[in-house]
């Protein structure tokens, strides 16, 4: 029993932060901004995934995941890798920082956000990642999310100036 349960919240848990991205991201994101915020999205989860690879080809804090370390099964589903940094906490993140900064939902962004917490939480109690691979999928996805500080830059800056008097 409590092992189906860490396999939901540490596995599971990413369905919903899926679907709530991607009805966020479809449906209420403007029709005429839609190109240049997808744009954003795709370069921002590229530079996420490119940096977090390059990241794993040089550092690994681990050779061994918790499980095999401790000799016990793995509670979560995961990649023959040593697992830094954690994919399932990069892809939340880049999602959620997909919905905050193209929608600007607080509702939407904090229930992601809480979301994020339950699969890093999840992850280190199935014993797939240390607490180390977890934050380094958050602030890797994080750092991913620069992409749209370029796009708040440019919306400020289309904004009709003020009428001269």
């Amino acid at each position: 029993m409590f092992t189906t349960f860490i396999h939901i919240i540490a596995d599971g848990s990413l369905i919903p932060v899926v679907l709530i991205g991607a009805y966020m991201l479809i449906f209420k994101i403007p029709k005429g901004h839609r190109f240049e915020a997808y744009c954003r999205v795709l370069m921002a989860g590229l530079t996420a995934y490119l940096l977090a690879q390059l990241i794993a080809s040089i550092y690994q804090p681990e050779a061994a995941r918790p499980f095999e370390l401790l000799g016990t099964q793995a509670g979560a589903l995961f990649l023959n890798n040593p697992g830094f940094p954690s994919d399932h906490t990069l892809f939340a993140t880049a999602i959620t920082c997909a919905v905050w900064f193209e929608t600007r939902n607080k509702l939407a962004t904090l229930i992601l956000a809480l979301l994020v917490i339950v699969i890093c939480v999840g992850r280190v109690v199935a014993l797939v990642h240390t607490p180390t691979d977890v934050i380094g999928g958050v602030i890797i996805g994080l750092i991913g999310s620069l992409w749209y500080l370029n796009g708040y830059s440019s919306r400020r800056s289309k904004r009709p100036l003020p009428k001269a008097q």
